[in-house]
């Protein structure tokens, strides 16, 4: 990640140390440091704190990406558990009651997605006061991106969402959450239509997000999730699907799939080589992609985009948004189903020639006449290898109407540490 631009790393720690704790009676002040006051008016401190973002999002076992992976997998038969040492993770695979508020993973992905929509919205409400609007948008805009990731991620996996972040909040439905986000992602591209982002901006943050495709992407994916259908088609055709848009890796800040679990063969690994599909959904034979996804050596291990160190892993991938095409077409008041099967056939026989990150299953063409069900059927299929660890299946699972015992929980508890500190946590459900 052109090491993170690590100048800048101290101004989000600055920031984030202050506004975590403000309860403390004693404060301790580094006189050579900047203050908060400075870090939140000045383009260079806000720099530090979207670029921190990144870092805290995309790296480490803790950041937000590899644990929303590893709770996804496990949850949904992806992946296995390979030492029974690491408890949280054992929990997730025996799922149903033992996954409660004690789970590390768990907590990872909530509290670490409230801190980064708390960073976020300091970036977001600060940067608008900068005379300097091209720098501005671009500042918004990529903190936007992590906004609605965190925000996402947290309606995935939970009943309700912080409406905000502070004491005592109150919480929203997690349709209302996919929503939030999309709101979130409407006002950057507006910011970004008025005043294009700077080239200064775009140097100083990590190379690879493609910014105007990822917001337009992640629209698209967050529409389909609140059953917006229209929106969710219009999004997913202004994505440019020739482009990539990453999240890279150096010597300082690591692949963390590569990181955690691939190197060390002691984490997660994939459960199967039909990547923990059963019956009809098990991919066809020759399905290029499973040998992209994995690689068997003795057992079943990751390879794909945690096969090395500095392997760049996509913020989205362009098959997702062709499957977002295909499946709004199949769901929309009068499905068409002729365009929903083109769309699907695009990944059916798309090669990893043709595809921008090596993704092509290479397989015939599906034909002749299908039901709406019979379609959706295939377009759950095709995403679950399509989009293999990508945090996405257990949503997917919900909206597919998949069997509850696929899956170890369709829901998650609340973490105690939320529980605990807020009065307005709802109710943990009950699988």
């Amino acid at each position: 990640m052109k090491n993170l631009k690590s100048k800048y790393i101290g101004y989000a720690f600055l920031l984030t140390t202050v506004a975590f704790s403000s309860a403390c009676k004693k404060e301790y002040l580094n006189p050579n440091a900047a203050t908060a006051d400075d870090v939140l008016t000045s383009a260079k401190g806000l720099t530090g704190v979207t670029v921190g973002l990144q870092k805290n999002f995309s790296t480490t076992r803790a950041g937000v990406l590899y644990a929303s992976i590893t709770l996804n997998g496990l949850t949904t038969n992806e992946l296995i558990s390979i030492n029974t040492g690491n408890t949280n993770e054992e929990r997730l695979v025996a799922g149903g009651v033992q996954v409660d508020g004690t789970n590390t993973v768990l907590l990872s992905v909530w509290a670490g997605s409230n801190k980064i929509i708390f960073d976020a919205d300091n970036v977001i409400n600060n940067a608008a006061n900068l005379p300097d609007k091209n720098y501005a948008a671009g500042l918004i805009a990529h903190a936007s991106i992590f906004k609605a990731l965190a925000i996402g991620n947290l309606s995935e996996y939970w009943e309700r969402v912080p409406a905000g972040i502070g004491q005592n909040v109150t919480f929203i439905s997690r349709v209302d959450g996919f929503n939030k986000a999309i709101s979130t992602i409407d006002n950057a591209l507006s910011v970004i239509s008025a005043n294009a982002i700077s080239t200064s901006f775009a140097g100083n943050i990590p190379a690879g997000i493609d910014i105007p495709n990822t917001l337009n992407a992640l629209k698209a994916r967050y529409a389909l999730f609140a059953g917006n259908y229209a929106l969710a088609l219009t999004a997913a055709n202004a994505v440019d699907l020739t482009k990539r848009s990453t999240f890279t890796y150096d010597a300082l800040n690591l692949n963390p799939i590569f990181e955690i679990a691939t190197s060390t063969n002691n984490v997660i690994q994939p459960k199967n080589i039909n990547l923990g599909q059963t019956g009809a959904n098990i991919p066809d034979a020759g399905d290029a992609r499973i040998p992209f996804y994995t690689v068997v050596n003795t057992t079943v291990r990751i390879n794909g985009f945690g096969a090395g160190t500095f392997t760049q892993i996509p913020v989205y991938l362009p098959g997702e948004v062709t499957l977002i095409k295909a499946e709004a077409y199949a769901r929309q008041a009068t499905p068409n189903l002729t365009s929903a099967l083109t769309e699907l056939n695009k990944i059916v026989t798309k090669t990893a020639a043709t595809d921008p990150f090596g993704v092509g299953a290479n397989l015939p063409a599906l034909t002749g006449t299908y039901t709406q069900q019979q379609l959706l059927d295939l377009i759950y299929k095709h995403r679950s290898i399509e989009l293999f660890m990508s945090g996405l299946k257990l949503e997917d699972m919900r909206r597919f109407n998949q069997p509850l015992t696929d899956r170890k929980r369709n829901f998650f508890p609340y973490p105690f540490q939320e529980r605990d500190n807020n009065p307005n946590t709802p109710a943990d459900p009950t699988f």
